[in-house]
């Protein structure tokens, strides 16, 4: 295990400390590359190696750690490693993509005799530069037993929870209770608000009480990025076996009206927006003059 080589594809603000944690680890030789050169300097101090070309690298990993934002870029990086990677090398996407993605880099790993597996991870930049992320993952037995001490890297917990593209089903699971969560956070402080309660204060009382969620917890770092794609995952499996998710289907629509900048308001300013309207808040015992 001490001469196998890992490549990180994509060293961004989750890329980066991924491999960092790999590297500290003193396990692997880790190599790096970015479409933007810039990013991999600040790895490249800490002793990974920067590959010039997706080809250069492809030529010598064993196991390659992908993370990038879309789909599109996802298949775009398998299919290049798979013009030129060793046979038996395991691909491991790390971003949510759709299980049919998965399943689509699979046909073209395989050409090459590559193997993929899926895991993509949870608990974001905290996760990510604290080596805690939790990775759930899909993938034949073979390959993930190749990846997993790398996963082990970085991640709290190593989740195996079946066949290729069952990790992004894990995680499309996870995101489905972080939205719904991100709403219910919101109305239920924004109740407490209107009735002139420090909203803030109101969170910290929540976060103990039986109706906490890990959002809730960490709710000033919930920024709606992703929410879109999140859902649309979701709800598109659910299509395809003729499931019915009526709760989640108005946590869909709802979720894309929200943007970090309402749970600032909320928590932090005298007025917050809900619904097309500001809300401000007035002590309880206005009801009763």
């Amino acid at each position: 295990m001490a001469n196998l080589k890992v490549g990180f594809v994509g060293c961004g603000a989750m890329g980066e400390p991924m491999a960092g944690h790999v590297l500290k680890s003193g396990k692997f030789d880790v190599y790096v590359y970015d479409i933007n050169p810039a990013a991999t300097k600040k790895i490249a101090k800490k002793g990974a190696k920067i590959a010039r070309s997706l080809s250069e690298l492809g030529k010598k990993c064993d196991v390659f750690v992908v993370m990038v934002g879309y789909d599109h870029q996802v298949k775009q990086v398998v299919t290049d490693l798979a013009k030129v990677g060793k046979r038996g090398a395991v691909i491991v996407i790390t971003a949510t993509s759709h299980p049919d993605n998965i399943w689509e880099c699979h046909a073209i790993a395989r050409k090459r005799g590559m193997e993929i597996v899926d895991a993509p991870v949870a608990f974001g930049l905290d996760g990510a530069r604290d080596g805690t992320l939790a990775s759930t993952v899909g993938g034949s037995k073979t390959a993930v037993n190749k990846a997993r001490p790398v996963l082990e890297c970085y991640s709290r917990a190593v989740y195996h929870l079946g066949d290729l593209g069952a990790g992004e089903l894990g995680k499309t699971m996870n995101n489905m209770l972080h939205w719904a969560h991100a709403i219910a956070n919101y109305e239920a402080i924004l109740l407490g608000k209107v009735y002139g309660l420090d909203a803030q204060k109101v969170r910290e009382m929540l976060c103990e009480m039986p109706g906490t969620n890990g959002t809730l917890r960490r709710w000033d770092e919930t920024r709606f990025t992703w929410q879109g794609k999140d859902m649309d995952i979701a709800m598109d499996l659910a299509q395809k076996r003729d499931l019915p998710l009526p709760f989640f289907g108005v946590v869909d629509q709802m979720i894309k009206l929200f943007h970090a900048d309402d749970v600032a308001a909320l928590l932090y300013k005298k007025k917050a927006p809900y619904m097309g309207k500001l809300y401000e808040g007035k002590p309880i015992s206005a009801d009763r003059k």
